[in-house]
């Protein structure tokens, strides 16, 4: 009778889930489970430290849908991914974790790496649970995984001591669950979707706000579809960019807060009333607005501002749903007061701000980097944003085009997830570029990492706006602030990469085009204005 040890069942279990790609750490009691996937043909990506496997599973999430996987060694090698297992719980992003554990037999013993590690990880993931017997790992796996892909997404973790993973059991033991998922979609109930319409029919100044969701949901077609139909200007969170393309007649990302303040009725429809959009409150909201909330969780209509009407529901079956109620009903014209009025604001702030994009100061305007940036670009071009000042500038300044290609630091504001993202991204859409958009800050955290890119030959562009601190001088003040105007691409250069060093606007662009067409990881270190500040309102899709 053949046998199977625990770490064999896991990866048995991943490839009947259709995992292609685990994110790993090697070392620890988890290192077989890691040989046990390669062995059975998953590719495997190992990192230099344990936050960025987390965090590159959570871009590889976020880009195909799937959930991504994360594999840590015990005790400080799992503590270690608690921080990108927390950013993808905030970030409603689906990612199976395995971290190993101290064996059960030494439980209470003080052995080598012993840690409470489920008190660790329940805080920080949607589920979490220790698995004590191998003969459950099929169920327990199966369970992570529809937990992960259910309702609103989000991380579980699985605990696994070291004995467990080396238990051996018989196969005609294992009970492997078959059709343990169905792919369902939840509608709205037609009641309240009358309501919604006749709320947007009678509406002066309306907005449609989406989340995340809807990219979850696949519903940008019906988004689209419904925008183009009733003419209602429409909204992303920085999370969900990209459903409708940013140069939409009916996107006015540069009138947002004027937008937000004065809408009378408000369709958010697979986004969260959290600090993204200032918990739908006022002042970012009027008082007196009426809200329209539509999403796949029941916990969230309703949080932290009461509703009009809520619709429990999937974002396509409810657009679908929208539009057919809508039908005749809804309709805001190019002429009509409220678009002409956010276009004209949209137009007035582009050109206040224009002088910035073309500004040819030194050091360097962030703003000028981002227009060259901009225009180099590919429209199915994914781009990572990571950092505070150029995080923000590159966010409202190049607009996004396509689902899928929009990653940032997420609702926590995580500083260090632009190398790990950009890596999950590559690996999930290998035929697309990448671009990693980030603060020489930021790029402290997991910059190590540019070796895990050039080891997996993993091309992605990294552009770094270098203002010689973690912030601006500005906005975070001088404890603590200065790190040097520093060669950060001498080390990629050293690691087998290409680098450059920018310091002049007539620069930028050359160091780019030929950091894209190096054929390898590059960064392209670019020495901006310590003092450059962003404003409110300069371009498209900030808070």
């Amino acid at each position: 009778m053949a046998k199977l040890r625990g770490e064999e069942i896991i990866a048995r279990g991943f490839q009947n889930e259709g995992v292609d790609t685990i994110f790993f750490m090697m070392g620890g009691p988890t290192s077989g489970t890691a040989g046990a996937c390669l062995e059975l043909g998953m590719r495997g990506i190992y990192v230099r430290h344990e936050q960025a496997a987390a965090m590159a599973a959570h871009a590889y999430a976020r880009v195909t849908g799937r959930p991504g996987i994360c594999i840590t060694p015990s005790g400080p090698g799992t503590a270690n991914a608690v921080t990108g297992l927390g950013n993808a719980w905030a970030d409603a992003s689906p990612i199976v974790a395995i971290g190993g554990a101290a064996p059960l037999r030494t439980a209470t013993m003080d052995s080598f790496q012993e840690m409470d590690q489920l008190a660790m990880m329940r805080p920080v993931v949607k589920a979490a649970y220790r698995v004590e017997l191998a003969e459950r790992l099929p169920l327990m796996l199966s369970l992570a995984f529809r937990e992960a892909m259910d309702g609103k997404k989000g991380p579980v973790y699985l605990d696994l001591p070291g004995d467990v993973l080396m238990k051996s059991v018989d196969e005609e033991r294992l009970d492997w669950p078959t059709d343990s998922r169905v792919d369902s979609r939840p509608a709205g109930d037609p009641a309240q979707l009358r309501r919604a319409v006749e709320m947007l029919a009678s509406a002066q100044r309306p907005l449609v706000v989406t989340g995340s969701g809807v990219l979850w949901s696949g519903a940008s077609p019906e988004l689209q579809r419904f925008v183009d139909t009733t003419g209602i200007p429409h909204y992303a969170t920085p999370q969900g960019r990209g459903v409708i393309p940013e140069d939409d007649p009916r996107a006015f990302p540069a009138a947002r807060s004027l937008a937000f303040r004065e809408a009378d009725v408000v369709l958010v429809i697979g986004a969260r009333a959290n600090s993204m959009l200032s918990f739908l409150r006022a002042p970012r909201f009027a008082v007196d607005a009426r809200f329209v909330v539509v999403n796949v969780d029941g916990t969230e209509i309703g949080h932290n501002r009461g509703v009009e009407v809520g619709v429990l529901g999937d974002a396509k079956l409810v657009l679908q749903q929208l539009l057919e109620e809508a039908k005749g009903r809804v309709q805001f014209g190019e002429d009509h007061a409220w678009v002409q009025k956010l276009a004209e604001k949209q137009r007035g702030n582009e050109e206040r701000n224009g002088a910035m994009l073309y500004s040819e100061q030194v050091p360097i305007h962030p703003m000028r980097l981002c227009r060259e940036l901009r225009e180099l670009i590919s429209r199915d071009t994914i781009l990572v944003t990571d950092g505070h000042e150029i995080l923000n500038f590159g966010r409202q300044s190049i607009p996004v085009y396509e689902p899928g290609t929009s990653l940032n630091a997420g609702p926590h504001g995580c500083m260090g997830i632009g190398i790990p993202f950009g890596i999950g991204a590559k690996v999930a859409a290998p035929d697309k570029p990448v671009v990693v958009l980030s603060g020489d800050g930021a790029f402290g955290w997991n910059g190590m990492d540019m070796d895990s890119a050039i080891r997996h030959g993993l091309n992605i562009v990294v552009v770094m706006s270098n203002n010689g601190g973690f912030t601006s001088t500005k906005t975070g003040g001088s404890i603590g602030r200065d790190l040097g105007h520093q060669r950060y691409d001498k080390i990629v250069e050293a690691l087998g990469g290409h680098g450059e060093w920018v310091e002049q606007p007539g620069d930028i662009r050359p160091a780019i085009e030929r950091a894209l067409a190096a054929g390898k990881p590059a960064l392209v270190n670019v020495v901006t204005d310590p003092d450059a500040t962003i404003a409110t309102d300069m371009g498209f899709s900030g808070y």
